[in-house]
């Protein structure tokens, strides 16, 4: 399937690598510079053909390769609750609302690492660059991506805070429900959000 339409799939892979390179996902360093005793783990390319025909091209960390307490430390990352989401339809319904879903792009690659949290990464897989010392160049990952152990938890703890400081308020049952009230020329509308993973509901 992949030789069918190479043409296709490099074009996505493309187009993965500037989202990183747009993201600043990683630093290019030499091998020399990563710290010794510390693991590299490899970056590969997942496939997909959507149902529509596109290609995508998905550059992941090896996370099963990642050492707790080196690589990572927390890894939790809450979900919306299916009762919570059964609820909102209901809701909706009910009142006669009207029922989005939002997914965000390259969602996992809007997190941030926490202070200190460095991965080392083999380059991507066909886009190796030499260095001076002749070797192939190292990529110091220093912002989220899919694949990580970690880059769920990075990604709610941006999302998070982001929705907060517009006016939402964090529900206490379920944490991945904000609401919203706001009032316009008298008449008041309130707005619902679900969170579940990079979706929006």
């Amino acid at each position: 399937a992949l030789r069918d339409d190479r043409s296709g799939w490099t074009a996505a892979e493309r187009a993965e690598i500037a989202n990183h390179t747009d993201n600043g996902s990683w630093e290019l360093i030499d091998r020399s510079a990563v710290p010794p005793g510390r693991a590299l783990v490899r970056l590969i390319w997942v496939y997909k053909r959507k149902r529509n025909g596109s290609l995508k091209a998905r550059l992941c960390v090896q996370g099963c390769a990642q050492i707790p307490g080196v690589d990572y430390e927390q890894t939790f990352c809450a979900t919306m609750r299916a009762t919570s989401l059964r609820t909102l339809a209901s809701l909706a319904a009910q009142r006669g609302l009207s029922m989005r879903r939002w997914d965000f792009v390259a969602a996992y690659l809007q997190g941030e690492l926490e202070q200190g949290e460095v991965v080392y990464c083999h380059p991507p897989p066909g886009y190796e660059t030499i260095g001076p010392d002749g070797k192939t160049r190292i990529c110091r990952v220093v912002k989220p991506i899919y694949g990580m152990a970690q880059a769920g938890r990075r990604w709610q703890r941006s999302l998070f805070p982001w929705l907060i400081s517009w006016g939402f308020k964090q529900s206490h049952s379920d944490p991945c429900v904000f609401s919203c009230e706001r009032t316009t020329d008298g008449a008041t509308q309130s707005l619902i959000v679900g969170c579940y993973v990079d979706d929006l509901f």
